[in-house]
């Protein structure tokens, strides 16, 4: 009889452990769900932030805080300050689209008394740097009482000396590099490297001289003759042009149109420079306006920022997948 009494408590003992997991797995159910939906809130309000921040840059972007040079004259007197940062090229931030469209708005502003140009560059473009000289020269007869003043950082080298000798003054540190009054144009020649590899060159025109310095060709004891006489001529304009902005302030000798770089110690010397002095120097002590608002024109704030981005996101993605390439530049 007690045999037969213990058949139902095991089987009860049973149904009791089976409704234990299964209030174990819906708990488990509803923690699950719990948990994802904790997930989805937190990344929809991380995506809700984002987009917030992102709408504020672009708010303070166009809020005409970046402007430069409009409304300048809201500064009182001042001395007008436009950069020549970087090579000097089309299309880059020192090209001469941009430097003159800056120097134009420097003297025209009522407030400015005097025009400096900041620069800092190892040079480029003969074209670019020829037509800011010549607009410099232009814009000194349309405005005689405001001078022009070239106050070089860390170098002032090639086409960016070329601009700074149309300045009525130029300054510089003692340390700066200044000068390389010189012109060159470079290449290579592959013609034993073809040979080598067994590879045959082929290239037709129509003009004696049309594949004119072809890097795969032999080079032609005529073609080099001319292309010198080509630079000499160009290297010619820019001894002229520094000869016309300087003057009798020159102390020339064999070596100062050589290509040669002088610091700049060596450059006041030369008369290369009119002085020693960093830009808040010259505002100050020779301009006589210690205030010095830049007139450079910015690029377009959106396309800064986008190209920021850009830059960055691509910067991330070629990190994580070019690791250990080495890129030389």
């Amino acid at each position: 009889m007690s045999n037969w009494e213990e058949v139902p408590e095991s089987r009860a003992e049973q149904r009791a452990g089976s409704g234990t997991k299964e209030w174990k797995l819906i708990e488990k159910m509803v923690s699950t769900l719990g948990a994802e939906q904790r997930r989805s809130r937190r990344w929809g309000i991380f995506f809700k932030l984002l987009t917030f921040v992102y709408l504020f840059v672009l708010a303070v972007l166009f809020s005409g805080r970046w402007q430069t040079g409009s409304g300048a004259a809201d500064y009182g007197v001042h001395t007008a300050a436009v950069d020549v940062y970087g090579v000097i090229a089309d299309k880059e931030d020192a090209s001469a689209e941009v430097i003159l469209e800056s120097l134009q708005d420097a003297f025209q502003d009522e407030g400015s008394v005097a025009v400096m140009l900041r620069i800092n560059s190892p040079g480029g473009s003969p074209v670019q740097a020829g037509y800011v000289y010549d607009e410099i020269k232009r814009l000194r007869g349309l405005y005689p009482e405001k001078k022009v003043y070239a106050v070089i950082s860390d170098i002032g080298a090639s086409g960016a000396y070329y601009i700074a000798a149309a300045a009525d003054e130029i300054y510089a540190d003692k340390a700066s590099l200044v000068g390389s009054i010189g012109v060159t144009a470079s290449g290579f020649g592959f013609v034993d490297t073809l040979e080598k590899l067994g590879i045959e060159r082929r290239v037709y025109t129509a003009g004696e001289h049309k594949s004119f310095l072809d890097p795969f060709s032999p080079e032609k004891p005529k073609e080099v003759e001319f292309w010198r006489s080509v630079l000499d001529n160009t290297h010619q304009q820019f001894i002229n042009q520094v000869r016309m902005g300087r003057g009798d302030r020159l102390k020339e000798d064999d070596r100062m149109y050589s290509g040669l770089i002088w610091s700049g110690e060596q450059a006041l010397d030369l008369g290369l420079i009119d002085g020693l002095g960093a830009p808040e120097f010259v505002a100050r002590e020779i301009v006589g306006a210690e205030k010095i608002v830049n007139y450079t024109i910015q690029e377009d704030p959106f396309q800064r920022f986008a190209k920021s981005l850009g830059a960055s996101m691509g910067a991330s993605l070629h990190s994580l997948l070019m690791t250990n390439q080495v890129s030389l530049q």
